[in-house]
């Protein structure tokens, strides 16, 4: 018989991030009715994706966000013209424009060539939100974060 080690505890280590991009990405599931949002944000410097969120086009979605941002200590944010992210960001951190968030804009080119279901011509399209979400949490989960799924 095998005697099995236990495995020591994980711990999160937490880096402090001073400037991030955000920024929104559509599609749907079933028909262009039913549209999801991927909502995420990446470091400035390095194009690594902090955090994401999947979920409609609303402020509240844009609010769990932050709240995944809230450990990095997140200084600058730079978005689009988007309305929550004036709503919801204080001014003198947040910085509109497309010069800053060519990386985010670059990044969502690579999800829609390797993620079928969000090209925006396709017939490869979810029939369930839990799957859309599933996969495209699976994909995120291995390739940016490098989780084994």
């Amino acid at each position: 018989m095998l005697e099995q080690t236990p495995t020591p505890p994980t711990t999160a280590v937490i880096v402090r991030v001073a400037e991030a991009e955000m920024d929104e990405m559509w599609s749907f599931v079933q028909s262009k009715q039913q549209q999801r949002w991927l909502w995420h944000a990446i470091d400035h410097q390095t194009g690594a994706v902090l955090a994401y969120v999947l979920a409609p086009h609303h402020d509240a979605a844009l609010s769990a966000l932050m709240s995944l941002l809230a450990p990095f200590g997140i200084q600058q944010f730079y978005t689009d013209r988007w309305g929550a992210y004036r709503r919801l960001l204080e001014p003198e951190q947040h910085t509109v424009g497309k010069t800053n968030t060519q990386r985010i804009e670059r990044k969502h080119l690579t999800l829609r060539t390797r993620i079928k279901r969000l090209a925006r011509k396709t017939i490869c399209f979810p029939k369930s939100v839990l799957m859309h979400d599933t996969v495209i949490g699976m994909f995120l989960n291995r390739y940016e974060f490098g989780w084994p799924v």
